[in-house]
Formats: structure tokens, C-alpha cells, sequence
């Protein structure tokens, strides 16, 4: 696991959110914003699968956080290994080249975003890459009148996944 490079996106992830005219953050937030918060970076959580792609054409209906369900690509499948127990994971297309899994862990709702997190995928071949160290919130953790897609069933997961982002509390205003 490569920490500098986890470090520089961290870093460049809450620069985003200061200072960028597209943050997620409400405009009053964003003044005494001071940066995300995060669980420590642990090596364990960098998990190494199997790669399962879906047709051009997969769609997988997913509930959005507004209550909407939508039609989402479906790229495909990751298997990994988590405490022991195997997991299939959806992939979602994040329409911009890239691919992640919607997902929710015991820690949503004490000290992570309850509706759960997204984390990227890296695919090699049959090979992918899971890191839960990038695991992110959705921009409705920070602002009610985002729509996002929240974890289908199979990618509710019934362990602690404590890497990655940690819930937003906004700064005292």
C-alpha cells in the first residue's frame, strides 16, 4: 500500500471541498472548513479479488438516497475475502470511465455516513483491486438535496470496515 500516495489524495480530496466552486459542502460550510475525517490508513483493507465483467448493456436498479430507484450500469462483479467470508460485490460504471462499489458496513451510522460509502475499483485483467482506505461518502452525506445511489442488498456487509472516510459534522458556524 502505497501511504503517500493515500496522503496526496486526501490532501487534494479536502482541498476539493474548500475551496472548489463544485463542492459538495453548503456555502457556509465551506468557510471554516478545516478537512474531511478519516480512520487511519491500515494495509488490510487494501483487498485483492476476483474480476467478473458484465455486458455493455448490464443494468442493476439501485434505490437512490431520495428515494428514486434508477436503472445503473452494471461493469460487474468483484469477489474478496473479508474477515474470513467471501463477498460478491456490485460494481457500479461511475459514468466518467471509472468503477466502484456502493457499500454499507456496521460502522454506518456511528462513525460513518449511515446511508453507507463508495469505494473505486481497479481492475487488471481477472484481477481487481478493492482499497477501503478510498473509500469515500456520496455528496449527500454533505448536502440533503443530492441524489445518490445507495448499496444494493448483497453490498450490505455485516463486519466493521473502519477505513476510509468517517461521517461528515459540518464546522461550527
Amino acid at each position: 500500500m502505497d501511504i503517500a500516495a493515500l496522503e496526496r489524495h486526501r490532501k487534494q480530496r479536502d482541498g476539493f471541498f474548500g475551496e472548489h466552486y463544485a463542492s459538495p459542502l453548503p456555502e457556509e460550510d465551506m468557510e471554516r472548513f478545516a478537512g474531511l475525517r478519516y480512520f487511519a490508513p491500515d494495509p488490510r483493507w487494501r483487498l485483492v479479488g476476483s474480476w467478473t465483467p458484465e455486458p455493455e448493456d448490464a443494468r442493476l436498479d439501485v434505490v437512490a438516497s431520495t428515494g428514486t430507484t434508477s436503472a445503473y450500469r452494471l461493469a460487474g462483479w468483484v469477489d474478496v475475502d473479508l474477515g474470513g467470508e467471501s463477498y460478491h460485490l456490485a460494481v457500479l460504471d461511475d459514468g466518467d470511465g471509472g468503477r466502484f462499489v456502493p457499500f454499507r458496513d456496521v460502522t454506518c451510522g456511528q462513525s460513518t455516513y449511515p446511508g453507507g460509502r463508495y469505494v473505486p475499483v481497479e481492475v487488471d485483467g481477472r484481477t481487481a483491486v478493492v482499497d477501503f482506505n478510498y473509500a469515500s461518502n456520496p455528496y449527500c452525506a454533505y448536502d440533503e438535496e443530492f441524489s445518490c445511489p445507495l448499496p444494493p442488498p448483497g453490498n450490505v456487509l455485516p463486519v466493521r470496515i473502519e477505513a476510509g472516510e468517517k461521517d461528515y459534522r459540518p464546522p461550527d458556524r
